[in-house]
């Protein structure tokens, strides 16, 4: 008969312990924490509880049944195993012939009195394999719980799978065609509880995209070598953008043609289509080529191209992110160190390179789009755009409030380029060359300060803002548009790498909401509301603090409902 070592034996126990007490909604609570609760419901509807597995080191597994239910523990059902005994194969270097892998099922209630299951993985294993059973032990490598989709589609379980795998790990999986199931797990290494640090969603059938898919992103060399060759990716759009390729793709579609209207090597100019092709800018079909609509945005004459940010993010901020192991040891910016000059200097000095800047800036002029949907300038009279760059925030204000006037205050190299943008306007506007650490206008009821204070470290942020308050008259409101940190980890937030950047070209940092609020309320501001833009930024809105705050709020509603949220707010 077999032996199974106590240890084992008491794995076994605390499994089956594990299992009676909880649920489906219980565990999917425990093993995800994370996810929301209105996410944990849906899921729950579309999953149950069917298992908790763990791997033993029996020394043979013939009589292994018999041996359990001695102790308990009754086997319904013994099958053979191919992705456990295929992963410990890959783990441990051993063919897979020289590992033998029984899957043993024993009933088990949970807590609702639904029955489940302890999935055994048993390994037969020899004294050349005792060191598999040491190394298992101590990292339970195979633990988990499992959650069966039962009318799994590869739609449903494509979404399951991508929900998961946002919150914690793809921990590799494969198909099981003694039971025709389709098994994917994910792990959380970091799980206060061991206990749920690993998950499965199981389910019958066969799904070979999904699995290609989540056997890729198993493996964390591979996803961070995808990581790494982010700079790759940034070169290859630059080079796209210098080519113009994207704009002859709009008349031109075959290789030889392109070439000749690039000027470029043929094979060198296929590699990279390739290249653009699966980073989604181009779409290639036989030996045609074409503009996706993410490449069309790299045209240079549609509306709000993004050819000017690939310029400048492949061209000096690609120079300057090289210094950026330096500028994290010193705390200072890297742009100035390989350009000499603080990058808004060096860009004054080179009229070339401050157009493609100013440029770029209207690339992300996007997020703009909305504010005069989220913001009611309907009882302003006048609006103060500060350091307004091109001036396109101030345009699309004036253009939509025909009875507003506006002021905008920068420096003259930035006026110049500006006048074409508010020339439209130009009756309505004054243009106002200054210094926002020294003074502003003082004229305003409503005070824009776009994309400026993240250019900057707090101490000139205080500066920037104590200006403005001593300048603005006192019922006048300010107005943030700034892209946020947020408070907690967020894999898809803008302002974390962009908060990389500026430290990088400019010296300055991204906030959190929190962050900006102390530094309004140390300049006399108090943040009264926060509302999204596009691009991941927010617009903060911000008053002067103090008495006059509180007779607005008990008093006159004018200036209260200056910058309310209208009907079509979000």
């Amino acid at each position: 008969m077999p032996v199974v070592a106590d240890a084992d034996l008491a794995r076994l126990i605390s499994a089956r312990e594990l299992v009676r007490a909880h649920d489906t909604d219980s565990v999917i609570a425990a093993a995800i924490p994370s996810l929301s609760e209105e996410n944990r419901a849906a899921m729950a509807r579309h999953v149950t509880l069917v298992h908790v597995a763990l791997l033993i080191f029996p020394d043979i597994l013939d009589g292994l049944a018999e041996v359990l239910a001695r102790h308990g523990v009754d086997v319904v059902t013994t099958t053979p195993s191919v992705v456990v005994r295929d992963r410990l194969s890959t783990r441990y270097a051993v063919p897979v012939v020289d590992l033998k892998v029984d899957i043993l099922r024993a009933r088990v209630t949970d807590r609702t009195g639904r029955l489940c299951q302890v999935e055994i993985f048993a390994l037969a294993t020899t004294p050349e394999l005792a060191y598999i059973a040491e190394d298992e032990r101590a990292h339970n490598r195979e633990n988990h719980v499992a959650l069966a989709v039962p009318r799994a589609d590869p739609v449903l379980l494509g979404g399951l799978r991508a929900s998961v795998a946002g919150l914690m790990r793809p921990d590799g999986g494969g198909y099981n065609h003694h039971e025709n199931s389709t098994v994917l797990y994910f792990r959380d290494p970091d799980h206060p509880d061991p206990a749920f640090r690993r998950l499965e969603l199981i389910s019958a059938g066969l799904f070979p995209h999904l699995l290609t898919t989540h056997q890729r992103q198993s493996g964390p060399g591979t996803e961070l070598l995808r990581l790494m060759t982010g700079a790759w990716a940034t070169q290859a759009i630059t080079a796209a953008a210098q080519l113009r390729l994207p704009d002859h793709l709009g008349t031109v579609a075959d290789l030889a043609g392109l070439a000749a209207a690039t000027g470029a090597d043929p094979d060198s100019l296929a590699r990279l289509l390739r290249y653009l092709t699966v980073l989604g800018i181009v779409r290639t079909a036989g030996d045609r080529h074409t503009l996706t609509e993410l490449g069309s945005l790299l045209r240079s004459d549609v509306d709000g191209s993004m050819r000017p940010l690939a310029l400048m993010y492949g061209g000096p901020f690609y120079q300057s992110f090289a210094g950026l192991t330096e500028a994290v040891r010193t705390g200072e910016e890297s742009y100035a160190k390989v350009f000499g000059a603080h990058h808004f200097v060096h860009m004054a000095a080179d009229p070339g390179l401050a157009e493609v800047f100013h440029q770029s800036m209207a690339a992300s002029n996007a997020m703009f789009t909305s504010v005069t949907q989220v913001v009611d300038f309907s009882t302003a009279r006048t609006v103060v755009d500060v350091a307004g760059g091109n001036g396109e925030l101030l345009y699309r204000i004036l253009a939509a409030n025909p009875g507003l006037r506006g002021v905008l205050m920068d420096r003259p190299h930035a006026l110049a380029v500006a006048e074409s943008t508010l020339a439209p306007v130009t009756d309505r506007c004054t243009l106002v060359s200054g210094d926002f650490t020294e003074s502003v206008p003082g004229t305003g009821d409503v005070y824009l300060l776009s994309r400026v204070l993240h250019d900057w470290d707090d101490a000139q942020c205080r500066t920037i803002l104590s200006t403005c308050a001593a300048n603005m008259p006192q019922h006048a409101e300010l107005l943030v548009i700034e892209r946020l940190l947020p408070e907690s980890p967020d894999p898809d937030s803008l302002a974390v790498p962009w908060d990389v950047h500026m430290m990088c070209n400019t010296g300055g940092k991204e906030r959190t909401q929190a962050h900006y609020r102390a530094l309004l309320a140390e300049a006399g501001f108090e943040l009264v509301d926060v509302r999204p833009l596009a691009l991941d930024a927010y617009v903060l809105r911000a008053r002067r603090a103090g008495p006059e705050t509180t007779a607005r709020s008990t008093g006159t509603r004018a200036q209260d409902d200056l910058l309310c949220h209208n009907a079509k707010s979000w």
